[in-house]
């Protein structure tokens, strides 16, 4: 029988500010699955107490983010005025739309003492009929996120929708981005409840796929969603994502996606000479910002 792993990429470090993270997409090989364009595995690290997560304010367009921790906090603040403190379990989904400047930064009452941090940063391009829309942002708490357990198996749904089970996070397009554990060996076959391209990262512990073991630091693309199943060989926790992708090619540029090339090229133009009109300004974070990179980073 055909394998149904399509790909198996291996997680390549990237730098953010003092960080370092483990991007999972894009890669030469695969630029988006499904919806989904570009995700980073921040951390997990200690910060000392002289150490701060700060990504300064910075431009998006053409995309929505999403942030998910498992440990520590970022402070969000945006050009919309939006100021809100992200912890572990919780959801900050921000569209950005025809452009939006955003910082992340450790809370003020953390940056004197030593933290942990640990999750995803993930983008998610948007439908060609939103790619300008007006930016937007939600906060998901928590407990509204849909958490269940089947046969032994914890299910949590951070994004988007499988059969009976929806996340109040306001995606876009077709998606999911679905948790899953075990505490011990479990066959999982999840296939029948999948749709579009699907990819598979796991955080913790290892899976079995058709007699083959993969474990941490590695993305798994199946060919065909609808014949995923797998076997975790103990206490797991993997992710799965995806979803319809789209008909038009997403093009990236540092922090920019869309389908137009000459929506790209403004944007890069209006970032380097600081257009307000069409990059205003972070409330309560004025003074810096990310300056436009010498060379193409993705």
């Amino acid at each position: 029988m055909q394998s149904n792993v399509g790909l198996i990429l291996e997680e390549k470090a990237a730098d953010i500010g003092n960080f370092l993270v483990g991007r999972l997409l894009p890669f030469k090989e695969k630029r988006a699955v499904g919806p989904f364009v570009f995700i980073d595995h921040m951390g997990p690290t200690c910060l000392k107490e002289y150490q701060n997560f700060d990504v300064p304010p910075h431009p998006h367009i053409g995309l929505s983010t999403l942030t998910y921790l498992f440990e520590g906090s970022i402070f969000h603040r945006d050009s919309m005025g939006n100021a809100v403190e992200i912890k572990p379990g919780e959801v900050n989904w921000m569209t950005a739309g025809k452009g939006v400047v955003h910082s992340e930064r450790t809370p003020d009452y953390l940056r004197n003492s030593p933290q942990f941090l640990h999750g995803f940063q993930i983008w998610i391009g948007l439908p060609k009929a939103l790619e300008q829309s007006d930016p937007s942002f939600f906060h998901i708490d928590k407990d509204q996120i849909p958490v269940w357990e089947e046969n032994g198996i914890q299910f949590k749904l951070i994004a988007g929708e499988l059969t009976d089970k929806k996340s109040p996070v306001p995606v876009h397009s077709p998606l999911y981005f679905l948790e899953i554990k075990t505490k011990e060996a479990q066959k999982v076959n999840i296939g029948h409840k999948l749709f579009g391209e699907v990819g598979m990262y796991v955080l913790d512990g290892t899976v079995k796929i058709e007699g083959n073991d993969y474990g941490s630091k590695q993305l798994l693309i199946a060919k065909n969603a609808s014949l995923c199943e797998f076997e975790t060989n103990g206490e797991t926790t993997l992710y799965l994502f995806g979803g319809e992708p789209f008909e038009e090619e997403r093009l990236m540029f540092w922090n920019f996606v869309n389908s137009d090339k000459e929506i790209l090229e403004a944007a890069k133009k209006n970032w380097r000479e600081q257009n307000l009109d069409a990059f205003p300004k972070v409330p309560g974070d004025e003074e810096e910002f990310v300056p436009f990179p010498a060379k193409k980073l993705n």
